[in-house]
């Protein structure tokens, strides 16, 4: 089995670590007051990378807790990636310089593709293209506006300029706890050719395991969000499973 990855995620917003149902700011879950507490005890408990979001940056169209995500990045060990908000070359180039081991482009991706592609250009495998698909369309705008651009042509036509790595959210399935949507993720690193990082839905453990399953055929980790503050998957417990399943 080739190597997966559990990526505990810490959604930012107010400067406190929350979570969203189905991206729906109104339907908001305060978990921690101190996102970078929370980002250590995931290192703690065995976690390699860490994935944040500044919900307050995908929505203003600009990042605003880059301050936070910088001290958090130079607190931990372990290399975290940042989405939300990211428009700018500038704004990328902050981020790294704080700290930030890869960046996510979402939005931007459909709306400005001279953009995107000049940060895949200019910043290679330090770049992950997020798409997010709603009802297999791909969602912008921290979800609040679907396109009419498919989501598996829109990582063909970012693998053809030099996009390593997707991280695919189906927004029916995140936040709900209902799993994930393991069909469609597959579905597009086969389309892609490329390193598909799932998220939304993950539940319990077996969840990780069906996507881990997966990873000869580029599923190349999951972000896991409510589950972990939860309860329902222990971080530490869930990357030995994984590691036992792969030595079979």
């Amino acid at each position: 089995m080739s190597s997966f990855v559990i990526y505990p995620a810490i959604d930012i917003r107010g400067g406190k670590c929350v979570r969203l149902v189905q991206g729906d700011y109104g339907r908001e879950t305060v978990y921690n007051e101190n996102p970078l507490e929370v980002a250590k005890s995931w290192e703690v408990q065995g976690g390699s990378f860490i994935h944040l979001v500044d919900l307050d940056g995908a929505k203003a169209g600009h990042p605003v807790n880059d301050e936070l995500i910088g001290q958090i990045a130079r607190s931990v060990q372990v290399p975290v990636q940042v989405g939300g908000g990211l428009r700018t070359l500038e704004d990328v180039k902050r981020l790294i310089s704080l700290g930030v081991s890869r960046v996510i482009i979402g939005t931007a991706a459909i709306e400005d593709r001279e953009f995107t592609e000049a940060v895949l250009g200019t910043y290679g495998d330090k770049v992950a293209i997020g798409i997010d698909a709603r009802n297999g369309f791909v969602a912008t705008r921290g979800w609040l506006e679907t396109s009419e651009v498919q989501a598996e042509e829109l990582a063909k036509q970012l693998t053809a300029k030099g996009a390593e790595t997707f991280i695919f959210t189906d927004i029916s399935r995140d936040g709900m706890m209902q799993g994930p949507n393991v069909e469609a993720i597959v579905s597009l690193a086969k389309a892609s050719g490329r390193t598909v990082i799932a998220s939304g839905g993950v539940t319990v453990q077996d969840d990780l395991l069906s996507l881990a399953a997966h990873a000869d055929q580029g599923v190349g980790g999951a972000i896991v969000g409510k589950a972990l503050y939860t309860g329902s998957i222990d971080l530490a417990q869930a990357l030995l499973a994984i590691n036992n399943k792969s030595l079979l």
